[in-house]
Parts: structure tokens; C-alpha cells; sequence
């Protein structure tokens, strides 16, 4: 792979990319309004950590949907947020019958985060779809997120998310990416670049392939690289903080190039500062989200 192929992720190319800011008298109305659909009985933490995650990125209002039996308790950890029970599957997984009921609901946000934390792949995969189906592809519908099992079914049919070209951003890993592209593991590592762009042409979105160096890949195939992390990042629930930056850019007006960008950024810098201060392996995914208002002002600043 060469890396004149690619755009270095830099201080400077975020500068030259600044994210919208609200004006002295915008309320949390003018930041966007994220839907977090996520979660279920045995991973509900993942529901939490890319909640707090699209605060953390500035979005102005937030709320989380997830598997009926620990939304009350997802509620009283995270009382910013509204939280709706959905019905859920003897496993503890979101049902796909609650699409119907999410479609209202997400009609009404600037942006959508779809997958962290879920289990049962078949069950996530129809939900997804029905759900896509059912939202309005034009302006006017909400931009998406999608992580994690949410990936695999739109690799099998990408059709629901053809529908809303432009207004999307996949953050796979590299096993999700082998997943989506049905290939193994070791051929998405082999090529890290030809993978994202056969991933973004595929579903006509931007996706960033999570790993040791993120790449950001628009349909088109131009390729950003972002290889300042740590290998403190590569830790549970880390994923699923990077999910709910971007989605809280996008609520506030980042298009989704711009926001994969930007979320890519302050989640590295923010593995960054931990490392100075704690040490390279052993912070917390949850540790992270507090860091990322700083790095965007510390930006900001010049």
C-alpha cells in the first residue's frame, strides 16, 4: 500500500476543516439532537459509553434506545439522556419488531447511532433494515451511524442503506470489516486501504477502519489517515466511544467525512493524554470521553 494514497490526519488539516460552533445565543435545540439505538441485557454498557460519547462531542440533546429490562437502570447512570425501552427477544437483544416504533422517533433527530453493544446478529440485521427502510432518505431524514453488528447485515444486502447516500459513516474494526466484506481477518490486514474503500463503495458511505492507523475513506475512495493513537485504545467498549463522537458531530452540523475526521482525532488524542498521565495500557474506555471537550478547545485555539 502506499502512503501517498493517503491524507495525514493532523492538527492543522482539522484547522483548515473547523467543526460548526453555535452562536452565543443557540440553545441545545441549535447542537442536534442524537438518537442512540444500542445496547441490550448483557452488553448494556455500550449503549451508555457512545451516549455520553455525542455529549462529550457538543451534541445538544440526547436519547438512547435500548433493550426494555435495563433501560430504567440505563436512565438513572445517564440522567441526561431520554431513554425509551424497546421490546426485546428472550436473549436480552432489541427485537426487530421495535423498528416501527424507533422510525417515529428517529424522524425527529439530526442524527442516528446504530449498533453498539447489540447482540444477535439476525435479529440486528432486520432491525437495521426495517429501520433504514422506513426512514426518509431526503434532507430532511436523519444522518446515520453505524458500528458494530449493525455492519454485517448491510454487507449481505446494502440495499436499506443505499437509499440514504452522502448522510452516513461506518466504524468498523477489522473483524466487522471482514465481516461486511466477507473476507477474513487476515485479508482485511493484508490491505487495510483496499478494504475500506471496497467497504465505502459498497454502502456509498464513509468509513473509517478502526486499527493501529484509522483510515477515513469517502465513497469516491480519497483515503485520510489518522496514526497518532495508542495501543491503549485497543480496549474494551473504546469502539463504541468513537461511534458516539462522530454521531455527536454529525447532530451538531459536521458532515460525515468531517465528522469521521474530527472523531477519529479527539478519540486518539484523548487515548494520548491518558497515556501521559496514567500510562499506556490500563485507562478505561469510559476515561476517555472526559478528555475530548479539551482536545476541541485546545484546537479551536490554535
Amino acid at each position: 500500500m502506499n502512503d501517498s494514497q493517503e491524507i495525514a490526519v493532523t492538527p492543522d488539516l482539522l484547522r483548515s476543516m473547523p467543526l460548526p460552533q453555535p452562536d452565543g445565543d443557540g440553545d441545545k435545540e441549535a447542537r442536534g439532537r442524537v438518537l442512540v439505538v444500542a445496547g441490550s441485557v448483557p452488553v448494556p454498557g455500550g449503549a451508555l459509553l457512545a451516549g455520553i460519547g455525542a455529549l462529550r462531542a457538543g451534541a445538544g440533546k440526547l436519547q438512547v434506545a435500548t433493550a426494555a429490562s435495563v433501560a430504567p437502570h440505563l436512565g438513572l447512570v445517564l440522567p441526561e439522556a431520554l431513554v425509551v425501552g424497546l421490546p426485546e427477544t428472550p436473549d436480552g437483544a432489541i427485537a426487530a419488531e421495535a423498528a416501527a416504533v424507533l422510525a417515529d422517533r428517529a424522524g425527529r433527530c439530526e442524527t442516528v447511532l446504530i449498533g453498539p453493544g447489540m447482540i444477535d446478529e439476525e435479529e440486528v440485521a432486520a432491525l437495521t433494515g426495517a429501520l433504514l427502510r422506513r426512514l426518509d432518505p431526503a434532507e430532511a431524514g436523519p444522518r446515520l451511524v453505524l458500528d458494530a453488528v449493525a455492519l454485517a447485515g448491510l454487507g449481505r444486502d446494502p440495499a436499506p442503506l443505499l437509499r440514504h447516500p452522502g448522510r452516513a459513516v461506518a466504524t468498523p474494526h477489522a473483524g466487522e470489516m471482514a465481516a461486511l466484506l466477507g473476507c477474513t481477518r487476515d485479508e482485511v490486514a493484508a490491505d487495510p486501504l483496499a478494504a475500506a474503500r471496497a467497504a465505502a463503495a459498497r454502502l456509498q458511505t464513509v468509513v473509517a477502519l478502526k486499527g493501529g492507523c484509522t483510515r477515513i475513506v469517502t465513497p469516491g475512495g480519497t483515503c485520510w489517515a489518522y496514526r497518532g493513537g495508542t495501543v491503549g485504545l485497543a480496549t474494551s467498549g473504546s469502539g463504541d466511544t468513537l461511534a458516539g463522537i462522530v454521531a455527536g458531530l454529525m447532530a451538531r452540523g459536521a458532515s460525515p467525512e468531517q465528522a469521521a475526521i474530527w472523531g477519529v482525532f479527539l478519540h486518539g488524542e484523548a487515548g494520548n493524554r491518558l497515556s501521559r498521565r496514567i500510562g499506556p495500557l490500563g485507562f478505561l474506555a469510559r476515561e476517555l470521553l472526559a478528555e475530548v471537550p479539551g482536545v476541541m478547545a485546545e484546537l479551536a485555539a490554535g
